[in-house]
């Protein structure tokens, strides 16, 4: 059986290249992938789970609009942006944040367990691993609603893969997201895999949501049996929040593909010194001061 922890290797100096090319125009917020004027091709992906809630008093319409926007607000703040739409791939010219540079401190220091293991196409056990390292690493890069950090430009295009769920229940339901990135085990020739997913369910508690992470997981091994990708390893995470009738719930699975702002990069080194540094080695060497723990209901 493979290493829950594969080693780093040969694709390190490839996401040097990627990371040294993806830094944005602006000082101290991040730019949309495609954005002009960037410093190269090399993007950067952030994971995001949140839910917005509104009382249902005005129309249908509006009350979407509103938990929407406040889903954006929630946990890492990604406010105020103009949200396109993509395919929900990681390529060859991009980075996880958390995962490829500025690693989350758990993940590094092997703190992580798996929830699950589950067979490859060709037989090899891959494990399903929590997904909270990956959150709360966006949420320290973006920063909070209340305490902003490299938050995207205002008003920016900005590049995600996701999906979203709006609930106006005419009884009380829970209505959740999900999100899960698989990582590819040859990261030079093929793309990681994310799938967002976002419902309601009258059924509460953890059992109908560990179920759907497990064909989350499984729709994903799926699909690398159809491409041809060995996936070395799968993150996954949920929320899950119980809408009471007259309410209104917004649930959004989002990865924003950003470049980075000038300031996100410690003084006098190149953005390629984020490959080596662990998220807090990140936050020190900025330093920057300390964000209030993740907040909400998240599986992992």
């Amino acid at each position: 059986m493979m290493s829950i922890y594969p080693e780093r290797t040969s694709h390190d100096l490839h996401l040097k290249h990627v990371v040294n090319n993806a830094v944005g125009p602006f000082p101290a917020n991040c730019a949309g992938y495609m954005n002009p004027p960037a410093a190269g091709w090399g993007y950067i992906a952030a994971l995001k789970l949140s839910i917005g809630t509104v009382a249902a008093d005005m129309d249908t319409g509006l009350d979407g609009i509103v938990s929407y926007d406040r889903a954006e607000c929630e946990d890492a703040y990604i406010g105020q942006i103009n949200m396109l739409t993509a395919s929900s791939f990681c390529g060859v010219n991009g980075a996880v944040w958390g995962y490829d540079l500025a690693r989350h401190d758990d993940l590094a220091n092997g703190l992580i367990k798996p929830l699950m293991m589950l067979p490859r196409h060709d037989g090899v056990e891959i494990p399903v691993m929590p997904m909270a390292p990956l959150l709360d690493a966006a949420y320290r890069l973006f920063g909070s609603r209340n305490q902003r950090r490299f938050p995207p430009l205002p008003g920016s295009m900005v590049v995600c893969a996701n999906k979203s769920r709006t609930i106006s229940p005419e009884r009380e339901t829970t209505v959740w997201c999900a999100l899960a990135i698989a990582i590819a085990q040859d990261r030079l020739t093929t793309a990681n895999l994310f799938i967002e997913d976002s419902s309601d369910t009258e059924t509460t508690g953890e059992a109908p949501l560990v179920d759907i992470d497990r064909n989350i997981a499984r729709s994903i091994l799926l699909c690398g049996a159809d491409q041809g990708v060995a996936y070395q390893q799968i993150f996954i995470g949920h929320k899950a929040l119980k809408i009471k009738k007259g309410t209104v719930g917004c649930a959004l699975a989002c990865v924003p593909y950003v470049t980075l702002p000038h300031n996100a990069i410690p003084h006098n080194m190149h953005p390629e010194v984020l490959v080596d540094l662990t998220l807090s080695q990140w936050e020190q060497a900025l330093e920057l001061d300390p964000m209030a723990p993740y907040p909400g209901n998240y599986r992992g």
